[in-house]
Formats: C-alpha cells, sequence, structure tokens
C-alpha cells in the first residue's frame, strides 16, 4: 500500500493531495461512460455544476479586490474573460486532464475538478487552487486590465483607408466536439491579411486580426499600388 503522504502524478501537476481520491476519480469520469456501462456509479456532471459556482464566487472575489476602482460593470467583464468556456478548457489542457479522464473526453473536467476540491478541502483549498493556476492570468490582468479587441482596431485602421470592412473566413474545423481546433482568415479589398486559429471561431478571427495587426500586410499593397514621383 502507498503511504497518503506520496501523491499521483495529476495531484502533483495540480499541487493538491486528495484525502477522499473517490472524489478525484468522479470529477475525471465522463458521463459517456454510463452509456456504455449502465452500473456505473458516478460521472462528473453534478461536480462541474458545483464547480462552476466555486470558480464564479471565488474568481469574483478575487477581482472585487484586485480592482476597488472598478465598476461592476468592468468587474463583470474581466470576470468573463476569465471564467469564459474557452478560457477554462485552456486550464484543463495546462494540467493535461485529457490523459486522465476516463473515456478519455470531457472538455469541463476543470470545473469538476474543482468542485471535487471544494469537497474535499472546503473553499480555501479551491480557491488558492484557482489562484495558483490562473496566477499568469490575474498578472496580466494587473497590467493590462482592458480588454483588447484585436478586430475592433484593424476594422478601424482600414476603413480609415477604405470603406469597405474586412471579412472572415473560416478555412478549417478539426478535432471531436469537445475541442474542435478552427483556423480562419482575414481578407480585405481581396487581400489577404492574416489567418489564425483558436478552441472557436471568434478566437480564430481574434488571432487572425491580430497577426493582421503586427504585419500590416495592407501597407505593402498600398505602396505597391502608389503612384510613383518623377523627377523633373
Amino acid at each position: 500500500m502507498l503511504k497518503r503522504s506520496i501523491m499521483n502524478p495529476l495531484e502533483v501537476r495540480m499541487g493538491y493531495k486528495f484525502r477522499n481520491g473517490l472524489l478525484l476519480a468522479e470529477a475525471l469520469t465522463h458521463p459517456s461512460i454510463s452509456l456504455e456501462r449502465k452500473d456505473y456509479p458516478f460521472d462528473n456532471q453534478r461536480l462541474e455544476f458545483l464547480g462552476d459556482a466555486v470558480i464564479q464566487i471565488a474568481v469574483t472575489e478575487h477581482l472585487f479586490r484586485m480592482f476597488p476602482d472598478f465598476s461592476e460593470g468592468r468587474l463583470t467583464k474581466l470576470r468573463t474573460r476569465i471564467v469564459s468556456r474557452t478560457a477554462l478548457r485552456e486550464r484543463g489542457l495546462a494540467l493535461d486532464l485529457g490523459r486522465y479522464l476516463m473515456m478519455g473526453r470531457g472538455a469541463d473536467a476543470f470545473e469538476s475538478v474543482v468542485g471535487a476540491i471544494f469537497l474535499d478541502g472546503g473553499f480555501e483549498a479551491a480557491r488558492m487552487f484557482l489562484l495558483q493556476q490562473m496566477e499568469e492570468t490575474f498578472g496580466v490582468l494587473a497590467g493590462q486590465p482592458e480588454e483588447i479587441n484585436p478586430k475592433g482596431i484593424l476594422q478601424e485602421l482600414l476603413q480609415a483607408l477604405a470603406p469597405n470592412a474586412p471579412e472572415y473566413e473560416l478555412l478549417s474545423q478539426t478535432g471531436p466536439e469537445h475541442s474542435k481546433k478552427f483556423v480562419c482568415r482575414v481578407l480585405w479589398n481581396g487581400i489577404e491579411l492574416g489567418s489564425g486559429e483558436g478552441l472557436s471561431k471568434k478566437e480564430a478571427q481574434v488571432a487572425a486580426a491580430a497577426r493582421a495587426l503586427a504585419e500590416r500586410p495592407w501597407e505593402k499593397e498600398t505602396r505597391k499600388t502608389s503612384p510613383k514621383k518623377t523627377s523633373k
């Protein structure tokens, strides 16, 4: 028998040792397993429900203390950025939860793991886990709390040159339903300005706009078409 002080690889990655290992097993059990094994005792849907609520209150409290001068509206926007489905999926990917999931599926494992920690160690344990996992995210917010909008900035720049707005085209979508990868490109006046990928169409469009802003290919095209000055 292993001593309780010994942590399994996932617990090491998480920085948290479960008192009740069954809670972690439940958090990592995708509901699809019950379709094949009718007698299976649990899945992670209830823990996902609980974990989502814990994440909301923990992040809300931290933002409330982090930005004492921010209005309710600004705090709500920041919270939405942090607890979006895409953002939480990225946290799960950072922990490599997919390697440990029963059935190898389940995009909502991060929320269910938070719920399991809450039941196992209380709110403070869940809060500390979240702050640790989101340390980099909160660090970015501290230096740049306002959300950058590459699509809006790109459109404003281009429409100052011509009335046509940039258009976004979906190039591909690959992967299973719970973890698709999208690739989009942005076009303007027949010029491909850039492409990008993400876990949603919107995220891929934002990545494409950010790349266009970084490379600014429309300036090269403008120089090509500008009339050359002739010497007298």
